[in-house]
């Protein structure tokens, strides 16, 4: 079986697409709150609530990936797995 490290499988696309639009558009509107002169810690805030909702596109990625190898890992290529969860866990913290 060869497992690619480096695409996603597509079963959360859909998720992911959803959380990205929804991000993009508050990127949007932090831009017109710049724009308009609000206040720093109102665009801050707002900023902090798009950090979060990237974390939770990272989280649905890395769930995918782990999923994805639990079923469909071979004792062969185990280590390869183990070594890229922890290479992209690692990223995220």
């Amino acid at each position: 079986m060869n497992i690619s490290v480096n695409k996603m499988t597509h079963h959360k696309n859909p998720e992911l697409i959803k959380r990205l639009a929804s991000i993009e558009g508050h990127v949007k509107a932090i831009r017109k709150m710049v724009e308009q002169e609000r206040g720093y810690p109102e665009i801050v805030q707002q900023i902090s609530a798009v950090r979060s909702a990237l974390d939770g596109v990272t989280e649905v990625i890395v769930e995918d990936l782990l999923e994805y190898y639990i079923n469909n890992t071979t004792d062969v290529v185990g280590k390869k797995i183990a070594i890229e969860v922890k290479d992209t866990v690692s990223r995220i913290l």
